[in-house]
């Protein structure tokens, strides 16, 4: 047990140890927890990232619901507690099967699950990491020359993510704290994360990385905590540059603005997991006019995406507002893949280099 794991339980225990407390004093049990929604999304100037605001909201025994809901939490807290001292791991959707030996407090679904153990996390300021508890998805992978020093069955074990591996890079494992996953040495100016794993294939066929000293990182979509977490500690820690390469829609720009500055869902973990350095090189509006790209036309949910982020705190400066209205305005997207209308050597031998060069990245 590492010492983010023993404050996990101690931080779990409290939380407990007050609802019986409650009942000891003949009052109603309750939990109280930051809201979790756009409402309550501040910016901390001193960290450069959004987190929770001082909106409050609280759970209490006073309905049925309420009831359950704490019950479950009491028999979550107890399932993580025995996990971390058992030194045993479980994913987020044997959590939810694992329930229904719990009598009246199981889950109905995976989602109340989910979301039970994101309330945890915000009440503890631990990382559900810290809990033991793993994502389903698979892993992201990362391409390029830099040492990872990770711990086997059979000890620590150094792997270079450019001579050791294949060209689908390395996988990155769920959980990435220095205590079992370490940052050994590399060759590298800067990091690129790609959407797409199409791009990211065409990057490392056309000798991106090599060329460039550069760090690829597939994002798979939406990028996971473990994927955010190592993209910030390279930024911090070794001092490595990051640009976000994506596609050009609503979608992809909040897979940039995750990146960036935290998603409103984790905004708790902003301080983890958010890189307020990362840069946008990804498709916009203006490359599609400046570069002719092809396209397509803009869905309605794209259209309502695309409105919500103008409200969104997270893409308020110039450039959000600029780009974002030029989309709605020519009612058009693009993928990262229309590049290829220039030849296959494009992205790597045109559109990166001048791009990176404008933002001062080579």
């Amino acid at each position: 047990m590492n010492e983010r794991q023993q404050i996990a339980m101690e931080s779990l225990t409290r939380i407990a140890e007050g609802l019986y407390e409650d009942l000891d004093k003949g009052d109603i049990p309750h939990v109280q927890l930051p809201l979790r929604s756009k409402r309550n999304i501040e910016f901390d100037p001193m960290t450069q990232v959004w987190k929770y605001g001082n909106m409050k909201t609280s759970r209490s025994a006073k309905t049925t619901q309420g009831a359950t809901t704490l019950l479950r939490t009491v028999y979550t807290t107890d399932f993580i507690n025995q996990m971390i001292r058992d030194n045993k791991s479980s994913t987020l959707r044997e959590m939810y099967y694992i329930s229904e030996g719990w009598n009246q407090a199981k889950f109905h679904s995976q989602d109340e699950s989910n979301l039970l153990a994101e309330d945890l996390e915000t009440m503890t300021s631990c990382m559900r990491e810290d809990f033991k508890l793993r994502p389903e998805e698979g892993s992201a992978h990362v391409y390029g020359d830099i040492n990872f020093e990770i711990q086997t069955k059979k000890g620590p074990k150094v792997t270079n993510c450019m001579d050791d591996v294949t060209e689908a890079g390395f996988g990155i494992p769920y959980t990435v704290e220095k205590e079992t996953f370490g940052i050994k040495g590399h060759n590298l100016k800067f990091v690129m994360a790609i959407e797409t794993g199409g791009m990211f294939a065409r990057l490392i066929e056309n000798g991106f990385p090599e060329r460039e000293n550069c760090l690829l990182v597939h994002l798979s979509g939406q990028p996971t905590r473990s994927t955010r977490r190592l993209i910030k500690r390279l930024n911090e820690e070794e001092g490595l540059p990051i640009v976000v390469f994506t596609d050009g829609d609503p979608w992809s720009f909040r897979i940039f603005a995750s990146i960036a500055y935290g998603a409103i869902k984790t905004a708790h973990l902003s301080d983890f997991l958010a890189t307020p350095t990362a840069q946008f090189v990804g498709i916009t509006a203006s490359d599609i006019l400046n570069y002719d790209l092809p396209t397509d036309k803009l869905s309605d949910k794209d259209i309502n995406a695309l409105k919500a982020e103008l409200s969104d705190p997270r893409f308020t400066d110039e450039f959000w507002d600029t780009e974002i209205h030029a989309m709605l305005e020519m009612n058009k997207k693009s993928e990262q893949q229309a590049l290829a209308k220039y030849g296959l050597d494009f992205v790597t031998d045109t559109y990166l280099p001048e791009k990176l060069t404008q933002m001062g990245i080579m």
